[in-house]
């Protein structure tokens, strides 16, 4: 019996100095049934030019804009026909066996739509890494936060989270998901063009009934921040408007009628927070990014996705306030937050 088909989709921007490092050890990956295809975001560095000399057996994609991750990803994957998709950051090193624990997650149990594996950083591989670590969670004011980091701290890696589990979303950086359920989902969010996409996405597959889980038998390395640094304005715009979009279009509305002030609260004490801090961009990407969204309710929410069911069981849910116990009440671990709560 052939082994279901997996293409492997690396979405560029003017990339080339991460494909120049961290193809070699994506084409060494054992998996038989394997695709590698770099969907580009029409570079204007020499990227397409470095793959067509080095890489000739790796298909391109030519997106005709920089479409962000949302369009550059939704676009592309109209043109790929696969089993399963990995949506995977040029900036991440992997394994060579780091496809095969995944399909065989996935393979077990149907209703699982996507994983993600352990992510480590790149340059302290003792530690997990921001954007993923060994599954995201959520909690009830829709502050996103991972088994293994909490905000700005990384726990170090010592096997604590080498169990497979369900999550409530799995990283952007390394997606692992069924191609058809991508495409019953519309893909990503249009709106975000970048940051909190992925959680959405995952978001709406657990409403639709599917389940999202950490794979740690996979392991990938990820250098991270490689498009927008952490701090950056625009960073901090995306991900403040597009969270509370997200809610906007998920959360049920006995919950998002009261919730989202708290949020728009909470958004604004960490705005003033950076102002004392001499970080007065940081406050203006927020205010941005609120005006952003009443915008979106007023004239932008015909042409965003909104959940297709309403499942109300959902994995990786933590029905607190992360940020109250994280600044408030000094706790900075995962277990030593989630554990003692749900």
């Amino acid at each position: 019996m052939d082994s279901p088909s997996v293409a492997v989709v690396i979405l560029n921007w003017n990339g080339k100095k991460f494909l120049e490092q961290f193809l070699p050890y994506l084409v060494k990956s054992t998996y038989p049934n394997m695709s590698v295809i770099v969907a580009d975001n029409a570079s204007t560095d020499d990227s397409i030019s470095f793959l067509s000399q080095h890489y000739s057996q790796i298909r391109i994609i030519h997106n005709d804009g920089n479409l962000g991750y949302t369009g550059g990803y939704n676009e592309s994957l109209k043109h790929v026909k696969s089993d399963y998709y990995i949506l995977l950051n040029s900036d991440v090193e992997v394994q060579a066996g780091w496809i095969e624990p995944m399909v065989e997650l996935l393979e077990s149990d149907l209703s699982i739509g996507a994983c993600q594996p352990k992510m480590l950083g790149h340059t302290d591989k003792h530690l997990f890494e921001y954007a993923g670590a060994a599954g995201g969670w959520l909690d009830e004011f829709g502050y996103p936060f991972c088994r293994g980091r909490i905000f700005d701290v990384c726990e170090e890696d010592k096997g604590q989270y080498n169990d497979s589990q369900p999550i409530f979303w799995a990283s952007g950086a390394a997606l692992f998901i069924r191609s058809g359920v991508f495409h019953e989902m519309k893909g990503f969010e249009p709106f975000f063009f970048a940051h909190m996409e992925e959680i959405d996405l995952c978001w709406r597959m657990q409403l639709a009934g599917y389940k999202i889980y950490s794979c740690p038998k996979s392991i990938v390395y990820h250098v991270g921040g490689g498009t927008l640094p952490k701090g950056n304005p625009r960073k901090v715009f995306l991900n403040f408007r597009n969270n509370l979009v997200m809610i906007s279009k998920n959360m049920p509305m006995k919950q998002k009628l009261w919730k989202i002030p708290v949020r728009i609260i909470l958004d604004s004490v960490s705005a003033w927070k950076n102002i004392f801090l001499g970080e007065p961009s940081y406050f203006v990407a927020v205010a941005m990014a609120h005006m952003a969204y009443v915008k979106w309710l007023l004239v932008g929410k015909s042409k965003s996705v909104f959940p297709i069911k309403r499942n109300k069981n959902l994995s990786g849910l933590y029905h607190g306030n992360i940020a109250w116990d994280y600044f408030v009440k000094g706790k900075k671990g995962f277990r030593e937050i989630v554990e003692h709560k749900n």
